[in-house]
């Protein structure tokens, strides 16, 4: 069997997450490790569901 745990991307100097299969959330690490939230964009969320989230929208 073969899962993917993370897809990230950097696109336009923002960490695009385009999958996340961890129990508490990768967004959650990279702002414990520092990186601004309005860097985070969470795009396995729908762009009106982004709009609505603590992180970019993009």
């Amino acid at each position: 069997m073969y899962g993917t745990l993370l897809h990230l991307n950097i696109i336009d100097n923002k960490i695009w997450i385009q999958h996340d299969g961890t129990e508490d959330g990768v967004a959650n690490e990279l702002v414990a490790a520092g990186i601004l939230k309005d860097s985070i964009v969470l795009g396995f969320r729908t762009l009106q569901e982004r709009k609505v989230a603590e992180f970019a929208v993009c």
